[in-house]
Protein backbone atom coordinates (compact mmCIF):
# COMPACT_ATOMS: atom_id res chain seq x y z
CA UNK A 1 0.00 0.00 0.00
CA UNK A 2 1.45 3.78 -1.04
CA UNK A 3 2.33 5.88 1.93
CA UNK A 4 -0.83 7.78 2.80
CA UNK A 5 -1.01 11.41 1.69
CA UNK A 6 -2.76 14.47 4.69
CA UNK A 7 -5.56 17.00 3.51
CA UNK A 8 -5.38 19.62 5.97
CA UNK A 9 -8.42 21.60 5.76
CA UNK A 10 -12.12 19.82 5.45
CA UNK A 11 -13.85 22.43 3.42
CA UNK A 12 -15.44 21.92 0.00
CA UNK A 13 -11.62 22.10 -1.53
CA UNK A 14 -10.35 19.86 0.94
CA UNK A 15 -13.06 17.16 1.16
CA UNK A 16 -12.58 17.45 -3.06
CA UNK A 17 -9.08 16.49 -3.05
CA UNK A 18 -9.64 13.95 -0.37
CA UNK A 19 -11.77 12.35 -2.90
CA UNK A 20 -9.54 13.09 -5.79
CA UNK A 21 -6.47 11.81 -3.84
CA UNK A 22 -8.21 8.52 -3.06
CA UNK A 23 -8.16 7.16 -6.14
CA UNK A 24 -4.29 6.39 -5.73
CA UNK A 25 -3.73 5.43 -2.23
CA UNK A 26 -5.02 6.34 1.47
CA UNK A 27 -6.41 9.74 2.50
CA UNK A 28 -6.11 11.76 6.09
CA UNK A 29 -8.70 14.23 5.76
CA UNK A 30 -8.23 16.73 8.92
CA UNK A 31 -10.81 19.19 10.22
CA UNK A 32 -10.01 21.58 12.61
CA UNK A 33 -13.79 21.31 14.33
CA UNK A 34 -13.54 17.61 16.79
CA UNK A 35 -17.54 17.93 16.06
CA UNK A 36 -17.13 18.58 12.10
CA UNK A 37 -14.71 16.15 11.45
CA UNK A 38 -16.96 13.43 13.72
CA UNK A 39 -19.94 14.39 11.73
CA UNK A 40 -18.43 14.11 8.20
CA UNK A 41 -16.80 10.54 9.18
CA UNK A 42 -20.65 9.66 10.13
CA UNK A 43 -22.20 11.05 7.23
CA UNK A 44 -19.35 9.93 5.36
CA UNK A 45 -20.40 13.67 3.42
CA UNK A 46 -19.04 16.79 4.16
CA UNK A 47 -22.94 17.75 3.73
CA UNK A 48 -22.25 20.89 4.75
CA UNK A 49 -20.26 22.36 2.13
CA UNK A 50 -19.96 19.52 -0.22
CA UNK A 51 -23.06 18.00 -0.64
CA UNK A 52 -23.92 14.55 -2.40
CA UNK A 53 -20.17 13.92 -2.50
CA UNK A 54 -19.04 10.99 -0.99
CA UNK A 55 -16.29 9.90 1.02
CA UNK A 56 -14.56 6.03 -0.03
CA UNK A 57 -13.08 3.80 1.84
CA UNK A 58 -9.68 5.09 1.96
CA UNK A 59 -10.41 8.51 3.68
CA UNK A 60 -9.86 8.52 7.29
CA UNK A 61 -11.56 11.85 8.80
CA UNK A 62 -9.81 13.40 12.08
CA UNK A 63 -9.73 15.86 13.77
CA UNK A 64 -6.10 15.17 15.46
CA UNK A 65 -3.55 16.70 13.12
CA UNK A 66 -0.41 14.88 14.22
CA UNK A 67 -2.47 11.80 13.88
CA UNK A 68 -3.34 13.07 9.89
CA UNK A 69 0.92 13.90 9.10
CA UNK A 70 2.05 10.44 10.45
CA UNK A 71 3.78 8.87 8.38
CA UNK A 72 2.47 10.92 5.32
CA UNK A 73 4.01 11.41 2.07
CA UNK A 74 3.36 15.36 1.83
CA UNK A 75 0.63 17.00 2.81
CA UNK A 76 -1.87 19.43 1.23
CA UNK A 77 -3.01 22.52 3.14
CA UNK A 78 -6.18 23.52 2.07
CA UNK A 79 -7.60 26.39 3.92
CA UNK A 80 -8.38 30.25 2.78
CA UNK A 81 -5.43 32.34 2.55
CA UNK A 82 -6.10 34.55 5.30
CA UNK A 83 -6.10 32.08 8.15
CA UNK A 84 -3.51 30.17 6.28
CA UNK A 85 -0.93 31.66 8.68
CA UNK A 86 -2.60 30.63 12.13
CA UNK A 87 -3.37 27.30 11.08
CA UNK A 88 0.04 26.61 9.90
CA UNK A 89 1.41 28.16 13.01
CA UNK A 90 -0.66 25.45 15.35
CA UNK A 91 0.53 22.48 13.25
CA UNK A 92 3.30 20.03 14.53
CA UNK A 93 6.53 21.24 14.58
CA UNK A 94 7.75 18.26 12.00
CA UNK A 95 6.03 18.38 8.86
CA UNK A 96 6.12 16.70 5.67
CA UNK A 97 6.64 18.37 2.20
CA UNK A 98 3.03 21.00 2.13
CA UNK A 99 1.37 21.49 -1.12
CA UNK A 100 -0.49 25.01 -0.29
CA UNK A 101 -4.16 25.15 -2.10
CA UNK A 102 -5.20 28.34 -1.42
CA UNK A 103 -5.15 31.75 -3.32
CA UNK A 104 -5.03 34.78 -2.00
CA UNK A 105 -2.77 37.54 -0.62
CA UNK A 106 -3.09 37.61 3.05
CA UNK A 107 -4.23 41.23 4.58
CA UNK A 108 -1.75 42.71 6.85
CA UNK A 109 1.77 41.05 5.82
CA UNK A 110 0.60 41.25 2.04
CA UNK A 111 2.30 37.76 1.51
CA UNK A 112 1.67 34.90 -0.97
CA UNK A 113 0.94 31.67 0.19
CA UNK A 114 4.26 30.13 -0.25
CA UNK A 115 5.39 33.44 1.49
CA UNK A 116 3.77 32.99 4.22
CA UNK A 117 5.12 28.99 4.49
CA UNK A 118 8.43 30.28 4.24
CA UNK A 119 8.06 32.75 7.24
CA UNK A 120 6.84 29.84 9.32
CA UNK A 121 8.49 26.71 8.17
CA UNK A 122 12.05 28.09 6.38
CA UNK A 123 13.37 25.66 4.81
CA UNK A 124 10.54 23.14 4.49
CA UNK A 125 9.80 22.23 0.90
CA UNK A 126 6.64 23.42 -0.49
CA UNK A 127 4.70 23.99 -3.71
CA UNK A 128 1.42 25.32 -4.56
CA UNK A 129 -1.45 23.62 -5.98
CA UNK A 130 -4.09 25.88 -8.19
CA UNK A 131 -5.66 25.93 -11.65
CA UNK A 132 -9.07 26.18 -13.06
CA UNK A 133 -11.05 23.82 -10.44
CA UNK A 134 -14.81 24.17 -9.26
CA UNK A 135 -14.14 21.46 -6.38
CA UNK A 136 -18.16 19.69 -6.76
CA UNK A 137 -16.98 18.77 -10.08
CA UNK A 138 -13.43 17.39 -9.24
CA UNK A 139 -15.04 15.33 -6.38
CA UNK A 140 -17.72 14.08 -8.66
CA UNK A 141 -14.83 12.84 -11.04
CA UNK A 142 -15.72 15.58 -13.97
CA UNK A 143 -12.39 16.02 -16.23
CA UNK A 144 -9.70 18.76 -14.84
CA UNK A 145 -6.82 20.28 -14.89
CA UNK A 146 -4.72 22.21 -12.46
CA UNK A 147 -1.00 23.37 -11.76
CA UNK A 148 1.99 22.31 -9.03
CA UNK A 149 4.11 24.62 -8.81
CA UNK A 150 7.63 24.67 -6.96
CA UNK A 151 11.02 26.42 -6.75
CA UNK A 152 11.84 22.76 -6.14
CA UNK A 153 11.73 20.31 -8.36
CA UNK A 154 11.28 17.34 -5.81
CA UNK A 155 7.90 18.85 -5.03
CA UNK A 156 5.73 17.95 -8.12
CA UNK A 157 8.07 15.06 -8.82
CA UNK A 158 6.75 13.92 -5.74
CA UNK A 159 2.76 14.75 -5.50
CA UNK A 160 1.82 14.33 -9.58
CA UNK A 161 1.82 10.30 -9.43
CA UNK A 162 -0.09 10.54 -5.76
CA UNK A 163 -2.71 12.75 -6.68
CA UNK A 164 -3.08 13.11 -10.34
CA UNK A 165 -5.50 10.05 -12.10
CA UNK A 166 -6.70 10.11 -15.07
CA UNK A 167 -9.40 12.40 -14.76
CA UNK A 168 -7.53 14.87 -12.73
CA UNK A 169 -4.34 15.97 -14.54
CA UNK A 170 -2.05 17.36 -13.31
CA UNK A 171 1.12 19.43 -14.54
CA UNK A 172 4.29 20.40 -12.88
CA UNK A 173 5.79 24.22 -12.82
CA UNK A 174 8.83 25.91 -11.81
CA UNK A 175 7.39 29.62 -11.00
CA UNK A 176 5.38 29.85 -8.27
CA UNK A 177 5.54 33.00 -7.62
CA UNK A 178 3.74 33.62 -11.26
CA UNK A 179 1.30 30.57 -10.05
CA UNK A 180 0.34 32.32 -6.74
CA UNK A 181 -0.25 35.93 -8.51
CA UNK A 182 -2.06 34.29 -11.10
CA UNK A 183 -4.44 32.35 -8.34
CA UNK A 184 -4.86 35.49 -6.40
CA UNK A 185 -5.87 38.11 -8.58
CA UNK A 186 -8.26 35.84 -10.76
CA UNK A 187 -10.68 36.15 -7.81
CA UNK A 188 -10.63 39.69 -7.83
CA UNK A 189 -11.18 39.70 -11.86
CA UNK A 190 -14.10 37.86 -11.20
CA UNK A 191 -15.76 39.80 -8.90
CA UNK A 192 -15.39 42.61 -11.73
CA UNK A 193 -16.62 40.03 -14.21
CA UNK A 194 -19.64 39.34 -12.45
CA UNK A 195 -20.70 42.70 -11.72
CA UNK A 196 -20.09 43.75 -15.20
CA UNK A 197 -23.10 41.30 -15.86
CA UNK A 198 -25.30 41.63 -12.92
CA UNK A 199 -24.91 45.37 -13.81
CA UNK A 200 -25.96 44.71 -17.75
CA UNK A 201 -23.02 46.04 -19.31
CA UNK A 202 -22.71 43.11 -21.42
CA UNK A 203 -20.58 40.62 -22.67
CA UNK A 204 -18.06 42.81 -24.70
CA UNK A 205 -17.42 45.00 -21.65
CA UNK A 206 -16.83 41.26 -19.56
CA UNK A 207 -14.41 40.19 -22.34
CA UNK A 208 -12.63 43.61 -22.35
CA UNK A 209 -12.15 43.39 -18.64
CA UNK A 210 -10.73 39.76 -18.54
CA UNK A 211 -8.68 40.32 -21.45
CA UNK A 212 -6.98 43.24 -19.44
CA UNK A 213 -7.63 41.91 -15.97
CA UNK A 214 -5.12 39.22 -17.35
CA UNK A 215 -2.89 41.71 -18.17
CA UNK A 216 -2.61 43.31 -15.08
CA UNK A 217 -1.79 40.14 -13.29
CA UNK A 218 0.55 39.34 -16.29
CA UNK A 219 2.51 43.04 -15.18
CA UNK A 220 2.13 42.40 -11.29
CA UNK A 221 3.41 38.09 -11.71
CA UNK A 222 6.87 39.82 -13.70
CA UNK A 223 7.27 42.36 -11.00
CA UNK A 224 7.55 40.21 -8.33
CA UNK A 225 9.67 37.23 -10.04
CA UNK A 226 7.57 35.57 -11.84
CA UNK A 227 7.27 34.97 -15.29
CA UNK A 228 4.04 36.57 -17.64
CA UNK A 229 3.94 33.10 -19.81
CA UNK A 230 2.89 31.55 -16.00
CA UNK A 231 0.01 33.32 -16.65
CA UNK A 232 -0.99 32.37 -19.87
CA UNK A 233 -1.25 28.86 -18.64
CA UNK A 234 -3.64 27.24 -15.70
CA UNK A 235 -3.25 29.17 -13.33
CA UNK A 236 -3.95 32.50 -14.96
CA UNK A 237 -5.86 32.51 -18.46
CA UNK A 238 -7.34 29.31 -17.35
CA UNK A 239 -8.45 30.42 -13.73
CA UNK A 240 -9.89 33.32 -15.15
CA UNK A 241 -11.84 31.16 -17.82
CA UNK A 242 -13.41 29.28 -15.40
CA UNK A 243 -14.25 31.95 -12.24
CA UNK A 244 -15.18 34.73 -14.87
CA UNK A 245 -17.90 32.57 -16.14
CA UNK A 246 -18.80 29.64 -14.15
CA UNK A 247 -21.88 29.89 -12.09
CA UNK A 248 -20.57 28.01 -9.39
CA UNK A 249 -17.87 30.87 -8.66
CA UNK A 250 -18.53 32.37 -5.61
CA UNK A 251 -16.23 35.17 -7.02
CA UNK A 252 -18.50 35.62 -9.72
CA UNK A 253 -21.99 35.74 -8.48
CA UNK A 254 -20.62 37.73 -6.06
CA UNK A 255 -20.10 40.15 -8.25
CA UNK A 256 -23.30 39.71 -10.05
CA UNK A 257 -25.03 39.89 -6.85
CA UNK A 258 -22.87 43.41 -5.94
CA UNK A 259 -23.81 44.62 -9.89
CA UNK A 260 -27.67 44.08 -9.85
CA UNK A 261 -27.46 46.73 -6.65
CA UNK A 262 -27.15 44.09 -3.63
CA UNK A 263 -25.40 45.10 -0.56
CA UNK A 264 -21.60 43.26 0.31
CA UNK A 265 -23.17 42.81 3.60
CA UNK A 266 -25.84 40.97 2.63
CA UNK A 267 -24.26 38.76 -0.15
CA UNK A 268 -21.65 37.66 2.37
CA UNK A 269 -24.19 36.92 5.44
CA UNK A 270 -26.15 34.84 3.04
CA UNK A 271 -23.27 31.65 2.27
CA UNK A 272 -21.46 29.33 3.61
CA UNK A 273 -18.00 29.44 1.76
CA UNK A 274 -15.41 31.85 1.95
CA UNK A 275 -15.47 34.56 -1.19
CA UNK A 276 -11.65 34.75 -1.25
CA UNK A 277 -11.46 37.85 -3.44
CA UNK A 278 -13.27 40.49 -1.22
CA UNK A 279 -10.36 40.17 1.72
CA UNK A 280 -7.28 39.57 -1.20
CA UNK A 281 -8.64 42.72 -3.01
CA UNK A 282 -7.64 45.35 -1.10
CA UNK A 283 -4.02 43.19 -0.10
CA UNK A 284 -3.53 42.83 -3.60
CA UNK A 285 -3.83 46.09 -4.58
CA UNK A 286 -1.75 47.30 -1.82
CA UNK A 287 1.45 44.68 -2.74
CA UNK A 288 0.97 45.75 -6.33
CA UNK A 289 1.47 49.37 -5.51
CA UNK A 290 5.02 48.68 -3.32
CA UNK A 291 5.98 46.98 -6.54
CA UNK A 292 5.07 49.84 -8.82
CA UNK A 293 2.66 48.12 -10.67
CA UNK A 294 -0.25 49.69 -11.47
CA UNK A 295 -3.55 47.62 -11.37
CA UNK A 296 -6.75 49.62 -12.58
CA UNK A 297 -9.13 46.57 -12.37
CA UNK A 298 -7.93 45.62 -8.77
CA UNK A 299 -8.27 49.15 -7.91
CA UNK A 300 -12.15 49.57 -9.04
CA UNK A 301 -13.19 46.42 -7.15
CA UNK A 302 -11.30 47.46 -3.87
CA UNK A 303 -13.03 50.85 -4.55
CA UNK A 304 -16.49 49.36 -4.97
CA UNK A 305 -16.04 46.56 -1.92
CA UNK A 306 -14.96 49.41 0.52
CA UNK A 307 -18.07 51.23 -0.61
CA UNK A 308 -16.26 54.17 -2.00
CA UNK A 309 -17.57 53.77 -5.82
CA UNK A 310 -20.55 52.26 -7.06
CA UNK A 311 -20.48 49.49 -9.94
CA UNK A 312 -21.37 52.03 -12.30
CA UNK A 313 -18.87 54.61 -11.42
CA UNK A 314 -15.75 51.95 -10.74
CA UNK A 315 -16.82 51.22 -14.62
CA UNK A 316 -17.41 54.96 -16.09
CA UNK A 317 -13.56 55.55 -14.47
CA UNK A 318 -11.83 52.94 -16.00
CA UNK A 319 -13.19 53.45 -19.21
CA UNK A 320 -12.60 57.24 -19.01
CA UNK A 321 -8.71 55.95 -19.01
CA UNK A 322 -6.60 57.89 -21.24
CA UNK A 323 -5.75 55.50 -24.70
CA UNK A 324 -2.60 53.85 -24.52
CA UNK A 325 -0.87 51.44 -26.53
CA UNK A 326 -2.27 47.25 -25.23
CA UNK A 327 0.53 45.58 -23.07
Amino acid sequence: MSEPIAVLGAGAWGTALAIAAAARGPVRLWARDPARAAAIAAARENARLLPGARLPAGVEVTADARAALSGAAFAILAVPAQPLASVLAGLPAALPPLIVAAKGVEQGTLRLPLETVSALRPGLPAGVLTGPTFAHEVAAGLPAAALVASADPAVPALVLPRLGSGLFRLYAGDDPVGAQVGGAAKNVVAIAAGAVIGAGFGENARAALVTRGLAEIGRLAAALGGRRETVAGLSGLGDLLLTCTGEGSRNYSLGVALGRGLGLAETLAARTGVTEGVPTAPALLARASAAGVEMPIVSAVAAVLAGEASVAEAMRALMARPPKAEG
